[in-house]
């Protein structure tokens, strides 16, 4: 694998995001949008402990569809490269597969890593206090969330030929992903049939985590953490694992198909 070419990939990506405007206003006007006008409300339905307001609970979930919009949005880039050609490009260079998608998956992690930190800002003004440890545990934890999602959305694009198709899939991902995560509710009050649902979402350990970072006093209340901290860390790291190594696999053989299709001299 290639280190430059991982960054010169990853540098593509970062550029392609910033040169797009809306999407990255969307990005930021998003969670805004959950964190105070979707959160006072829900927070009258859901009743607070005491040591922990549901804005303050609700945060981590924030932060979860940073992780999830962000990083499945940036693997719609692939979908753009298949279908204008840039792909095919790419698969033809003399570089390996994944090197590809391993600039693909850390340019849409890093990229919703930096959003999280820009929505970070917010925390103190929501009476969580961030200190220089709990900083570094949240930006580990943004980007192991962040890495195991873009790796999600990269094995999806390797199936994808059009944006109308990725369109229609993500919203049947994406939604369903979020809402079954414990981002909204404790996962610990849902029923037992759909807590087993909602353990088959890697999202779900990502918030979990991002719990353990910004909600330490709460974790033994209704509304702190559902999960141990190594279990967390343990599914998304072997959830990345596996994602990325299939999309490797299906990369190569659409490689195989592109270099028979290429006309011979």
């Amino acid at each position: 694998m290639s280190a430059g070419a991982v960054y010169t990939i990853v540098e593509r990506e970062f550029k392609r995001f910033f040169r797009q405007r809306g999407r990255f206003l969307s990005s930021l006007a998003r969670p805004l949008f959950w964190l105070f006008v979707v959160g006072p409300g829900l927070g009258r339905l859901i009743r607070s402990p005491g040591d922990v307001a549901y804005q303050q609970f609700l945060f981590p979930g924030v932060l979860g569809i940073v992780v999830l919009f962000g990083s499945i949005l940036s693997s719609l880039s692939t979908v753009y490269d298949r279908e204008f050609g840039t792909l095919r490009i790419m698969l033809v260079a003399p570089i390996s597969r994944l090197t590809i998608v391993t600039g693909k998956t850390l340019s849409g992690a890093l990229l919703s890593v930096a959003q999280g930190w820009i929505l970070l800002v917010l925390a103190p003004f929501l009476g969580l206090k961030i200190g220089p440890a709990q900083l570094l545990a949240i930006s580990l934890y943004l980007f192991l969330a962040s890495i195991a999602i873009a790796s999600l959305g990269m094995l999806m694009t390797t199936r994808i030929d059009s944006l109308e198709n990725y369109s229609t899939i993500m919203n049947f991902v994406v939604f369903p992903m979020f809402f079954l995560s414990g981002g909204l509710y404790p996962v610990k009050l849902l029923p037992a049939l759909l807590r087993y649902v909602v353990y088959l979402n890697p999202l779900t350990y990502g918030i979990d985590l991002f719990k353990h970072a910004l909600l330490p006093a709460a974790a033994s209340g209704s509304l702190g953490t559902d999960i141990s901290l190594p279990l967390d860390v343990s599914v998304l790291v072997l959830f990345t694992g596996i994602a990325m190594a299939l999309a490797t696999l299906l990369f190569d053989k659409e490689a195989k198909l592109v270099k028979r299709a290429e006309p011979r001299a």
